[in-house]
């Protein structure tokens, strides 16, 4: 598979690189083919521009002609060919860091992720991405995170953004808490991760 990987988190030695490699590692292993962003590494500018708020049509040679730059164009056009999607961050106030909310804005654009025949209509999902999974590193407890907040990661990624975007099939896993977590705790979230991308991906 050719897989769509980004990396959210602003320190290079945080739990959440250490995630993201060690999977990318075994699923290049494994045969798959990855497409790689670190996010605050590249510099990634967030901001949506008023040039490219727009919500009806476009096909996507339209919306790849729109990027401003050569970096947004990568992005756009690497997400649109890919088969699956892997996505690492951090939990910041139940929502993802605004480096990767701002991808959301720039890159799963009409023409790239999703259509709208009409400004209030259901969107029509674009991507070929037939897998997605996402891990999270949190210090929030699980039951106050479902019973008191209502799990917004999971509402943001699994209800507003991968079906609408023709996502058949996602994952999320968090790994909590990571402050105070042993060397051999984190080891032991390091192999559970890359056991679950190989069962989500499979061998190519």
């Amino acid at each position: 598979m050719r897989i769509f990987s980004i990396i959210a988190h602003p320190r290079a030695n945080s739990f959440c690189h250490a995630i993201s490699a060690r999977v990318r590692n075994a699923l290049i292993g494994d045969g798959h083919a990855i497409e790689h962003h670190d996010l605050y590494m590249e510099g990634f500018d967030p901001c949506l521009t008023a040039e490219e708020a727009y919500t009806v049509g476009d096909t996507l040679e339209e919306a790849l002609s729109r990027a401003e730059d050569r970096v947004l164009l990568q992005h756009r056009t690497q997400v649109a060919n890919a088969d699956g999607l892997l996505i690492v961050h951090p939990n910041w106030w139940g929502k993802p860091p605004a480096i990767l909310a701002g991808w959301l804005d720039r890159v799963l654009v009409p023409g790239v992720a999703y259509r709208l025949k009409t400004a209030d209509g259901l969107p029509e999902g674009l991507l070929s991405i037939k897998k997605a999974i996402i891990f999270n590193t949190s210090d929030t407890d699980a039951t106050r995170e479902v019973n008191d907040l209502g799990d917004p990661l999971g509402l943001i990624w699994g209800r507003c953004v991968l079906p609408y975007c023709g996502v058949l099939e996602h994952e999320r896993h968090v790994f909590r808490p990571v402050v105070g977590s042993s060397e051999e705790q984190r080891e032991n979230w390091l192999e559970e991760a890359t056991a679950k991308c190989r069962t989500t991906f499979g061998a190519s």
